[in-house]
């Protein structure tokens, strides 16, 4: 007969396995240190993502699912967040990142040249990573650097007053 005592033990190492992650990748029990830090509440969803971005390098499919039902979340709304800002990247990231800005002052300014440019230069659309992984170009909403319009990020430095031939000539030593 088992002691009641073991079977606490017993309960609670049961309990410990069925809350690990199906893969056994550790980097959910990181994970789910950020998420018990807040007490699993659904409010702190954006720092579990930003949480999970630093862990995996970006938010598959499988991590958006694992933070939805950790969080009680309906999936929709854990996917929602994640595309809806630009800092989540549902894909994995290049090496190097340019962002361009497509904010209306940036675009009246010719923000959608500055694309054009670096789509045709990389062979590559936004949202999209080089086939050498060395580069991925994202476009965003608005920067918050209007004044400097048209603005592009490289590698979370902003940069204003672009022109395509600056925009190409920065990320040719990247390529």
């Amino acid at each position: 007969m088992v002691s009641p005592t073991t079977q606490t033990a017993v309960e609670r190492k049961t309990k410990v396995v069925k809350s690990e992650h199906p893969s056994g990748d550790k980097r959910f029990k990181v994970l789910d240190v950020t998420m018990k830090r807040n007490q699993n509440r659904p409010d702190a969803l954006i720092e579990v993502l930003h949480k999970a971005q630093e862990i995996f390098g970006y938010l598959e499919e499988d991590v958006l699912l694992y933070v939805a039902r950790k969080l009680k979340l309906p999936i929709s709304k854990v996917y929602g967040v994640a595309t809806f800002y630009h800092l989540f990247s549902l894909k994995p990231s290049g090496e190097h990142t340019c962002i361009v800005c497509l904010g209306t002052a940036c675009y009246v300014k010719g923000a959608g040249a500055l694309l054009n440019a670096i789509e045709e230069y990389a062979h590559i659309h936004q949202g999209e990573t080089t086939g050498d992984g060395k580069m991925s170009l994202i476009t965003a909403r608005c920067i918050g650097a209007c004044g400097l319009a048209p603005a592009a990020v490289f590698d979370g430095k902003v940069a204003g007053q672009q022109t395509p031939e600056l925009l190409v000539e920065k990320v040719k030593d990247w390529l």
